[in-house]
């Protein structure tokens, strides 16, 4: 069977947290990464296949002539019109920006990512927000955040799956190599798992989620994978921004199964 066909830089990119917590002293955004190359998973190969969203419906790229799957696909085509719309009036409710990412001729994920941006936002007020479900902090959000990564990469918004990595996105990976590695890759189905409890550390609170993932690739051939991803915010500490507040992918460990 033909192998995922990912760049070597993205494959570098998904790299193995060995520790959850970050070294005494060291400030709450800077936890450590991996270095590219690092093999302190004992040879575990790390990848990161494309995979369709657990909560939103998966678009029908396959139906879609080529010159429309090259850009981002609409929320009202991937998940229908009336559908859009309810996701674009929650992101209205919640945003305190002018609302341009609320417009159902972007993709889904665009969307949730507003919602998931303005809740985090608003995580401190006194009165609960009740659009903002689940709770920006449990742990059912950030296995939100690993749907919605894999929702924007199936919509092929690559921009909005990148940047769940981080305002910087993936360790020492531009955009254009972020996108490039997903182009032999025509759809998935990702599964995520029961969650386990959350650690905390130099503060940051560490989520891991689950995943089981089948892969299809453009030639028809299926990949399936195993593993987790590690999602990461700040605790709440004094001077964290909204942006580090929010749960963003910090690591994946993934390895292939028959």
């Amino acid at each position: 069977m033909k192998p995922l066909a990912l760049s070597p830089v993205l494959l570098a990119a998904m790299c193995v947290l060995s520790a959850c917590g970050a070294p005494d002293g060291e400030a709450p955004d800077k936890a450590p990464r991996a270095e590219p190359g690092n093999t302190a998973s004992g040879g575990i190969e790390i990848i990161d296949p494309v995979a369709a969203s657990a909560s939103v419906s998966r678009t029908k790229l396959e139906t879609l002539p080529a010159t429309e799957a090259e850009g981002p696909v609409a929320c009202s085509t991937d998940i229908g019109a009336k559908a859009a719309e309810r996701l674009a009036k929650t992101c209205q409710k919640v945003s305190p920006a002018t609302h341009p990412p609320c417009n159902v001729a972007n993709s889904c994920a665009l969307m949730s990512d507003e919602i998931a941006r303005s809740c985090a936002q608003f995580d401190e007020k006194d009165a609960p927000i009740a659009d903002c479900q689940p709770d920006p902090k449990s742990g059912q959000a950030a296995a939100a955040v690993v749907s919605l990564y894999y929702s924007a990469i199936n919509a092929r918004d690559y921009g909005t799956a990148w940047s769940q990595w981080g305002e910087d996105g993936p360790p020492n990976q531009s955009l254009p190599q972020f996108s490039a590695g997903f182009t032999d890759t025509q759809s998935t189905k990702v599964t995520i798992g029961d969650l386990p409890e959350g650690d905390a550390g130099a503060g940051s609170v560490f989520q891991s989620v689950p995943v089981t993932i089948d892969a299809v690739l453009k030639t028809g051939g299926h990949q399936r994978f195993k593993g987790s991803y590690t999602l990461r915010r700040v605790n709440d500490v004094d001077g964290a921004t909204p942006a580090q507040r929010r749960w963003h992918i910090e690591s994946a460990k993934l390895a292939p199964v028959r």
